[in-house]
């Protein structure tokens, strides 16, 4: 099939296809004129390509761990890249949380304003102070 038909099916750009055969992810044929075909299995790997990516993986990463999913074993070194990638996410996950919480004060502190001072931060202090639920055994200031 054409660059524009598997883009089509798989619900992204050629542009997007083009780096990934430049990154080595995917691969095409070419034909006399130059166009790309691709196989009918190349569906199934952009969509793989897509998970890998929307998981948070580098194309990098990405391009040394389809091989191994192709040949279904995962050697120790890249299990150890796999289980580092996890660890970042996770912190990023804890980040993206701890801005969730902030956001919370924030609006709190819009949707019910009173005569308390704007607080110095956003922090965990102001955010049980802001929702009205002191941590147990402590007084609302």
């Amino acid at each position: 099939m054409r660059i524009g038909e598997l883009a089509g099916r798989v619900g992204v750009s050629t542009r997007a296809l083009r780096y990934y055969e430049e990154q080595g992810l995917l691969r095409s044929q070419r034909t006399a004129s130059g166009q790309r075909l691709y196989p009918d299995s190349s569906v199934d790997r952009v969509r793989l390509i897509r998970q890998l990516y929307t998981a948070g993986l580098s194309s990098a990463l990405i391009a040394v761990l389809l091989p191994a999913i192709d040949a279904r074993h995962v050697d120790p070194e890249l299990m150890g890249l796999l289980v580092q990638e996890r660890e970042r996410i996770r912190d990023k996950v804890a980040g993206l949380q701890e801005a969730g919480r902030r956001l919370d004060v924030l609006i709190g502190l819009a949707a019910h304003p009173d005569a308390r001072p704007c607080p110095g931060s956003l922090g965990r202090e102001e955010s049980t102070e802001a929702s009205g639920s002191a941590a147990p055994g402590s007084e609302p200031v």
